[in-house]
């Protein structure tokens, strides 16, 4: 073979390697294109999306029309919306499925919780001042008046219609509607092909896959309970993969009556807001709604009876920052998330 014909070989070779390289380069860079759009719901909720996607598509007018039917089901501050027409009747014949299924998980984590998380105290929220009326003159007589047609144990729930043994009894699924609200959108995404993912709404999380653009696990801030709304700081870091994360504390929505600061977890039992040295609940689960839920249970059973539901219930794991002894902020974790979390 002559030197120019090997030399011709060889110029073919490389302009065939240098293709291939470009090919791949092309093809790798199309399949970390990454989307992300923000929008709002439930009123003023922020939601926040990022994936990353092959062919770039962005599904952010599917997002907003999921969760403006999600709201239709569930939002207790739209006069028409399924919860808000079951509130002022004592039947409903479901239409939309996300009712059927907040009621239906509601009974479920209602029953693991023994009555923690209880979407039936919607009138002691209210009353409250943390719904949307306004608050009411709260005593121990109004609060046990309430109290009396509470309990989601009064709820009835069928493939197709829902009921309630005494009428004045109102859901309220807002201690887990947000959570419910991310695994809308996650299945969404996922319904169109999307395995790396960040669904975030108000605060309440759920990652699929990693993040490709880092090529790390999707990583979630835990609030520090002593921030403020204008100061917001990190307390930890924690990674997480192919799960739903939630947080309740008493952050932001509180009142203050004759010098005493309530904050807006209602303790189903007592029908009082709590107040205890459990600051903050992150909870980590395989979806948000049930993190979402449990959180709230959580912050209702305090320290001690929240570390005895996790050492009982292996298969959630929790971040818990709690007020010690002496007034200093402490934490626990479940061991499952100890190397996941990097302390701020």
């Amino acid at each position: 073979m002559s030197n120019r014909t090997k030399n011709i070989i060889y110029s073919v070779v490389l302009l065939l390697a240098l293709l291939i390289v470009y090919q791949y380069r092309k093809a790798g860079d199309k399949a970390i294109s990454i989307v992300q759009f923000s929008g709002k719901t439930m009123g003023p909720i922020a939601y926040n999306v990022t994936y990353f996607d092959a062919e770039g598509r962005d599904f952010q007018s599917q997002v907003d029309s999921v969760l403006r039917i999600f709201n239709q089901s569930l939002n207790t501050y739209i006069p028409g919306s399924e919860i808000s027409r079951f509130n002022s009747d004592s039947l409903f014949e479901f239409n939309l499925h996300y009712f059927r299924e907040a009621a239906k998980k509601g009974g479920e984590l209602y029953n693991l919780t023994d009555g923690a998380y209880d979407p039936s105290i919607g009138p002691l929220i209210n009353a409250w001042g943390f719904g949307y009326k306004d608050r009411e003159e709260m005593d121990s007589l109004k609060v046990d008046s309430l109290k009396s047609f509470t309990g989601f144990d009064l709820i009835h729930i069928t493939d197709k219609v829902i009921s309630k043994k005494d009428v004045r009894l109102q859901l309220d699924f807002s201690a887990s509607a947000k959570g419910y609200g991310v695994d809308v959108v996650m299945d969404l995404l996922k319904s169109y092909g999307i395995s790396n993912a960040f669904v975030e709404i108000g605060g309440e999380v759920a990652v699929a896959g990693k993040n490709l653009q880092k090529d790390t696990l999707w990583t979630v801030g835990i609030l520090d309970p002593n921030s403020t709304e204008l100061e917001q700081r990190y307390h930890g870091i924690i990674s997480l993969k192919d799960k739903g994360m939630a947080t309740s504390g008493n952050y932001f929505n509180y009142i203050v009556t004759d010098g005493v600061k309530y904050g807006h977890t209602i303790d189903p039992v007592s029908g009082y807001p709590i107040q205890h040295e459990l600051l903050s609940a992150s909870v980590i689960a395989d979806n948000c709604h049930t993190a979402d839920a449990l959180d709230t249970a959580f912050m209702v059973f305090g320290l001690e009876r929240t570390i005895q539901f996790l050492n009982e219930h292996k298969a959630y794991d929790a971040y818990l920052i709690y007020s010690d002894n002496n007034g200093k902020l402490d934490v626990y974790n479940t061991p499952g998330i100890q190397s996941s979390i990097r302390p701020i």
